[in-house]
């Protein structure tokens, strides 16, 4: 009886061994985007920002829990898209010139370092936690509760767009991303915010229909956060009433607004101006699921929901225009596009962003397994893995897990030299 046992146990040892093995041999799936056309549509997700953020930039912080009215919504100018100052936009440069000077693989450390040393204006988490930066407290610690008192504010939703534009359908790579770059402002429901705009922008190379983009997002989020219980709510809300977005709104303002269950970081909430990643991430939905592809529409839609009505229609329409691409975008939105305006403390112009977009991809691409191959017609092609994303371990800021206790050595904080005291004499 023992001898059967252990042939039995030997056996079923040996079909499971097999079965790995073959697991293993079995060949991975893959999607393929030529690469001119992730340009084009690359160069589209920056040209939505610019567009989104300058057409709401009159309206920000001016509606606060109520609906913008339709004859408020401001007239589309042209220059308008020349939003080279607008923090929305500029932040993110940042991240890039770390990844474009210092490798894929750049340390969170020197992704402080880097943001430590930026010149332009912030305000809220970014501020604060720059000034944490420059005063010795590394990453992660410059973003923990315990030290940044908006830990789920807005932040790195609104500048983690770049996370998906230089990872065209990789979304493992966007959650990498903002495990490091996320973390120098934000904890918690503010880190996935952004997680979950950049897995969208990565399927946005693939993928046309809304919903699925935005469940695309919500795959790269912890299930029980409270942000990815928004992104489900908004989902179901807008298929319940699919012609009557102003319904959703008041859905998401009994719950989101007003519900302190959900704004537990009270210093992002005074009275009715709120700037919570979760209510202003349900508006960017919101501009999604109901603008039916049209790009004015997504971004009106996204800006009359009120509160931070700049930031969530730019980071609307740069998801949705990422679809589309730049060349079949309205002229009215890049004839005055000026091509030497540069970003804010950064060296990119338009022209140079994208180039430095396309050059990280090409390397993110080939790191996660891809390849860039030439097809019978002479052209580029992105041979890029299917991933399926691993979403980071649940944190919320109200019950954070411990501090690390992080500081900048020395040697690293000679490297930091803005917003230092000018030595005597």
């Amino acid at each position: 009886m023992k001898s059967r046992l252990i042939l039995t146990a030997a056996l079923a040892g040996l079909v499971f061994a097999v079965a790995s093995a073959r697991g293993q041999d079995r060949p991975r799936k893959f999607r393929r985007l030529p690469v001119k056309v992730y340009v084009d549509k690359m160069k589209a997700g920056w040209i939505g920002q610019m567009v989104g953020v300058g057409w709401g930039a009159p309206t920000e912080f001016r509606y606060k829990g109520s609906i913008i009215p339709e004859d408020r919504v401001p007239k589309w100018h042209p220059k308008m898209v020349n939003q080279f100052r607008q923090d929305d936009i500029y932040v993110e440069m940042t991240f890039l010139r770390t990844l474009e000077m210092h490798g894929l693989n750049s340390s969170i450390r020197q992704a402080g370092i880097d943001f430590a040393n930026s010149g332009y204006r912030l305000w809220w988490e970014n501020e604060g936690c720059r000034r944490n930066l420059r005063r010795g407290l590394a990453p992660p610690a410059c973003s923990h509760p315990k030290f940044n008192k908006h830990a789920d504010g807005i932040g790195y939703q609104i500048q983690s767009d770049f996370s998906g534009l230089i990872s065209p359908g990789l979304p493992v790579r966007v959650i990498a991303v903002g495990e490091v770059f996320g973390r120098l402002t934000n904890y918690g429901d503010g880190l996935y915010a952004g997680q979950f705009m950049g897995g969208m922008y990565a399927e946005a190379f693939f993928e046309t229909d809304m919903v699925k983009i935005v469940e695309a997002g919500l795959k790269c989020i912890p299930d029980k956060s409270q942000y990815a219980e928004m992104v489900r709510d908004m989902l179901q809300w807008c298929k319940k009433n699919p012609d009557d977005w102003k319904k959703t709104w008041r859905l998401v303002e009994d719950k989101y607004q007003l519900n302190p269950q959900y704004n537990r970081c009270k210093s992002l909430l005074r009275g009715k101006f709120n700037i919570h990643a979760k209510l202003n991430g349900a508006y960017v939905v919101m501009g999604l699921l109901y603008g039916k592809r049209d790009i004015e529409q997504t971004i009106i839609i996204a800006m009359r929901c009120g509160q931070d009505s700049d930031c969530n229609p730019s980071s609307a329409a740069g998801v949705l225009c990422t679809t589309i691409g730049y060349e079949k975008l309205p002229e009215h939105f890049v004839s005055a596009l000026e091509a030497k305006g540069k970003f804010s403390h950064t060296p990119y112009t338009f022209g140079k962003l994208c180039e430095v977009c396309e050059m990280l991809s090409r390397k993110i691409v080939v790191a996660e397994g891809g390849r860039i191959e030439i097809d019978d017609k002479g052209e580029e092609l992105f041979v890029i893995p299917v991933q399926v994303p691993k979403p980071p371990k649940l944190e919320q800021s109200w019950e954070p897990g411990p501090a690390a206790s992080s500081k900048f050595t020395e040697e690293e904080m000679k490297k930091i030299t803005a917003g230092q005291p000018k030595p005597k004499g």
